[in-house]
């Protein structure tokens, strides 16, 4: 296995131990290990390119993990109230959309790659989630969390947008 899944994997084994911190309260901890998190996504893909190692399980993995690792969070969220039900499921149908489309596209031995504007969402989400935590530790600078909600709000709107792109370049996976 190559670096770059490695460092796929290690962002999965990490959720776990976001979620405790979370779940403890102990919100700077959680920001810290999700950003680490966070740097393995940057990471993984950067080397890949750059050291010629882009493999189908890292196509299907990466953006697989990014989920488990964003999604963890905003289930954190809707539990303490930070962000509301609606927004998930915007988040999610998009998300089961895409997936379906690359389960139909690798039956016919096809891998979709993430595009560019997924990848914005991701970060975006990322950033945001980073944010919120923030905030979370910091009860005191309400605008901190105010600015994280912005910031995944703008996500949200990137997320359908993304997945109305995703669907219009990959319409013919309708057809398989």
């Amino acid at each position: 296995m190559n670096l770059p899944n490695k460092l796929t994997i290690l962002r999965v084994i990490m959720v776990p131990f976001f979620i405790w911190a979370f779940l403890k309260e102990e919100y700077l901890i959680a920001m810290l290990v999700f950003c680490l998190a966070s740097v393995t996504d940057a990471l993984d893909g950067q080397i890949a390119r750059k050291r010629n190692l882009v493999t189908n399980f890292g196509k299907i993995m990466d953006p697989l993990a990014d989920k488990i690792l964003v999604y963890s969070a905003l289930c954190l969220f809707l539990q303490i109230d930070i962000i509301k039900g609606w927004m998930l499921i915007v988040i999610l149908a998009r998300e089961f959309i895409v997936a379906g489309m690359r389960t139909v596209a690798a039956s016919e031995g096809r891998v979709l790659a993430a595009g560019m504007s997924g990848k914005l969402k991701t970060v975006l989400q990322m950033v945001g989630v980073i944010i919120m935590m923030l905030g979370l530790a910091m009860p005191e600078q309400s605008g901190i969390l105010i600015v994280g909600s912005l910031i995944f709000f703008a996500s949200i709107i990137m997320a359908v947008y993304s997945g109305c792109e995703y669907v219009f370049k990959n319409r013919d996976v309708f057809s398989m």
